[in-house]
C-alpha cells in the first residue's frame, strides 16, 4: 500500500513539473513572439513529421507537425538553441517556409513517438506507402459510373500482388474524384466491408471489400492520415494531402469503432470551394443586394445556420473573399482548417485553443474581420458578440433549423437578449438542394396540386416570378451523364433576416420565432421555401427534391397539411 501510495506521488510530482513546463514555455512564447501549441492535442501529419529526420529533430529540440506543399509547422523548444537555428536555415536553403511555433520538452517527446510509427509501418507496408497520384489521373478518365468502379476494384480483388492495396485506394479515390463524391465511407458490418461514395448529398453503395483487404486498406489510411494504428478503441482524426493534375486533394478523415470493426469516413475537400465567389452560391437578386450591403459594414455579427452538410462553410469563405479588401486583416478560427484561403491567417482549434480563447487571442492580433468557425457555447457566443460590439466584423455560424431559430438559440447559449440587437447585423438560413441534370430533366405541366403547392408559396413571396400557364416544372430522369440520378450537383437555398429597428425589439419585447418573424417581414427578403419554389419554376430543381430538403408545411405558407398532399416518388407528382 505504501509503494502505491509513493508511485502515485511520483506520478502527480511528473505531471506538476510538466505543467510548470508547459506554463512557462506559454510566457516565453509570448515574449519571443511565437504561438504556443501542446502537440499532445494535435494530430501530427506524417509528411511533416518525415521533412525533419528523427536524429536531427531530437538534436535540435524540434519536429514538424504539419505541411502544406513548401510549407512546415515546426514546434521547438528554444529558439536560441544552436541545433535549432541551424535546422531553420537549412530549412529555409531547401525552399521550405517556416511557421515557428513553441512547445514543452513533454510536448516533443510525445511527438517524436510518431517517428517509431513511421518505421513500424514502412516495414510492414514497404514498397507500396505511395499513392501513384498519376495512375489516380488516368483512371478518373475512365470512371464515368458507379458500376465501372465497381468493376475495377471488383478485378483487383482478383489479383494477388504487391501494390493490391495501393490499388484498391488509387481506384477508390479516383472513383470519388472522377464521379464528384463528397465523402468515402468504409462501414463494416456481420455479412462484409460496405464501400460507399456521398454524392450530391446522397449515399451510394458501391461495393464490398473483403475483410482481409479492409484490414489493410484502414491501416493504410490511418499510416497516411497520422492516426495511431494500434489504438482501434477509440475515435481518431486525422488528414493527408495528394495532387492531382496541379490540384492539391485534401483528405479529411474519421474513424470509430464499431461492433463489426472501425468505421472509416473520408472527406474530399475541394480547393476550388475556396475560391467560390458569393454569384456562385446561387443567391437571389434580393438577398444579394441585402448581403452587399451587411458586407461593407465595419462591425457586427453575421451568422450562417443549417444542419451540418448545408454548405455554411462555402458561404463563409466566400463571403470572406466578397470582404476582403486591400488593408483589411482577416483571421480565422476552424475546426479543423478546410480550405487554404490567400492573404487570410487561418487558424486551428486544438486541446489548448479553443474557440473561447482562441477569439480572446485573436482580438489582439488587431484584426479586421474575424471568422469564428461554429458558436456553440456561452462563452464563444458572448466572446464574438464582444468583438462585434468593439470595431469587428465577424463571421460564424450556428446549428439551428431556420433563420430566425438563431434568436432563441443565442438566449438559450445565455446570452443578453439586449445584446443581441445591438451586435448581429444578419442571420441567414440555408439548405442544400440537388440540380437538375441538364442533359435529361424532363419538362411537364404541373398538376392541380403541384399548381396549388406553388402558387400558395410565391403568394408571400415579396417579387415572385411571372408563372407562365400552363405551369411547367421539371422531372428528374437518370442518364449517363448524372450517374443515372437525375441530378447533378448542389445548389443552396437561403432566407435571411435582418436585426433592424422591428426585429430588435420584438427580441426584446418576445423572442418567439413567430414575433420575429412578423417583425421582419416588411424586410421583404424571400423566404427558404419562396426562394426553393422559384429555383423549381426556373428548372433549377424539381418540386420533389426541395419536399425532401425544407419543410413547406411550417405554417407560413401552405395551410394544406403533410397528410393531405403526398408526393410520389416515381413521378414526383402530388397525390391529393
Amino acid at each position: 500500500m505504501q509503494d502505491f501510495d509513493r508511485s502515485i506521488t511520483g506520478e502527480r510530482i511528473i505531471e506538476l513539473r510538466q505543467q510548470e513546463e508547459d506554463n512557462l514555455i506559454k510566457s516565453l512564447a509570448v515574449q519571443y513572439g511565437y504561438s504556443y501549441v501542446d502537440l499532445r492535442g494535435v494530430t501530427i501529419n506524417p509528411t511533416a513529421l518525415l521533412m525533419i529526420d528523427e536524429v536531427t529533430a531530437k538534436k535540435a529540440q524540434a519536429v514538424g507537425f504539419e505541411s502544406h506543399r513548401n510549407h512546415l509547422s515546426i514546434a521547438i523548444r528554444n529558439p536560441n538553441n544552436p541545433e535549432t537555428k541551424t535546422l531553420l536555415a537549412a530549412l529555409k536553403a531547401k525552399g521550405i517556409e517556416s511557421t515557428i511555433f513553441m512547445t514543452s520538452t513533454g510536448s516533443l517527446e510525445h511527438a517524436w513517438t510518431r517517428y517509431r510509427d513511421q518505421k513500424t509501418n514502412v516495414a510492414v507496408e514497404r514498397g507500396i506507402l505511395d499513392i501513384n497520384t498519376a495512375q489516380i489521373a488516368e483512371q478518373m478518365k475512365l470512371f464515368k459510373t458507379p458500376e465501372t468502379v465497381k468493376t475495377y476494384l471488383n478485378n483487383i480483388r482478383s489479383v494477388n500482388n504487391a501494390r493490391r492495396v495501393s490499388e484498391t485506394l488509387e481506384t477508390m479515390f479516383a472513383g470519388a474524384l472522377a464521379l464528384g463524391a463528397s465523402d468515402i465511407h468504409i462501414e463494416p458490418e456481420e455479412t462484409g466491408i460496405r464501400l460507399r461514395y456521398r454524392l450530391d448529398g446522397v449515399l451510394y453503395d458501391i461495393t464490398d471489400l473483403d475483410r482481409a483487404m479492409y484490414a489493410r486498406i484502414t491501416s493504410r489510411l490511418k499510416l497516411l492520415s497520422g492516426m495511431i494504428l494500434n489504438v482501434k478503441s477509440q475515435a481518431q482524426d486525422g488528414r493527408f494531402t495528394f495532387t492531382i493534375a496541379m490540384k492539391d486533394i485534401e483528405v479529411r478523415s474519421s474513424i470509430i469503432p464499431g461492433a463489426s470493426g472501425e468505421s472509416m469516413v473520408m472527406r474530399l475537400l475541394d480547393p476550388t470551394v475556396a475560391s467560390f465567389s458569393m454569384d456562385l452560391l446561387g443567391i437571389n437578386p434580393i438577398l444579394k443586394s441585402v448581403m452587399e450591403a451587411e458586407l461593407a459594414r465595419p462591425n457586427g455579427l453575421i451568422l450562417t445556420t443549417g444542419p451540418t452538410g448545408s454548405g455554411k462553410t462555402t458561404a463563409l469563405y466566400a463571403f470572406l473573399r466578397e470582404a476582403h479588401k486591400p488593408g483589411v486583416k482577416i483571421i480565422t478560427i476552424e475546426n479543423p482548417v478546410e480550405y487554404k484561403l490567400d492573404n487570410i491567417v487561418q487558424t486551428q482549434v486544438s486541446e489548448n485553443y479553443s474557440f473561447a480563447n482562441g477569439l480572446r487571442a485573436v482580438l489582439r492580433q488587431d484584426p479586421d474581420i474575424i471568422m469564428v468557425g461554429e458558436i456553440r457555447d456561452r462563452e464563444v457566443a458572448e466572446t464574438a458578440i464582444h468583438a462585434a460590439q468593439t470595431g469587428h466584423l465577424v463571421f460564424s455560424t450556428l446549428h439551428t433549423n431556420s433563420a430566425v431559430g438563431a434568436f432563441p438559440r443565442l438566449i438559450d447559449l445565455g446570452v443578453d437578449y439586449r445584446m443581441i440587437g445591438v451586435s448581429v447585423n444578419l442571420v441567414l438560413g440555408q439548405r442544400l438542394v440537388r440540380i437538375l441534370c441538364p442533359n435529361c430533366k424532363a419538362a411537364r405541366t404541373a398538376t392541380e396540386a403541384e399548381h396549388k403547392i406553388i402558387t400558395q408559396v410565391l403568394a408571400t413571396h415579396p417579387k415572385p416570378p411571372i408563372l407562365e400557364e400552363p405551369l411547367v416544372i421539371y422531372d428528374a430522369v437518370g442518364c449517363a451523364a448524372c450517374n443515372h440520378t437525375g441530378y447533378k450537383g448542389r445548389q443552396a437555398v437561403f432566407e435571411a433576416i435582418k436585426v433592424d429597428t422591428a426585429v430588435e425589439e420584438a427580441i426584446i419585447r418576445d423572442p418567439r420565432e413567430h414575433i420575429i418573424l412578423e417583425a421582419a417581414k416588411a424586410q421583404a427578403i424571400p423566404s427558404m421555401a419562396e426562394d426553393g419554389i422559384e429555383k423549381v419554376v426556373q428548372g433549377i430543381t424539381s418540386l420533389e427534391e426541395l419536399m425532401r430538403v425544407v419543410d413547406l408545411y411550417d405554417g407560413r405558407h401552405i395551410k394544406t397539411t403533410p397528410k393531405d398532399i403526398q408526393v410520389d416518388s416515381d413521378f414526383s407528382t402530388p397525390i391529393v
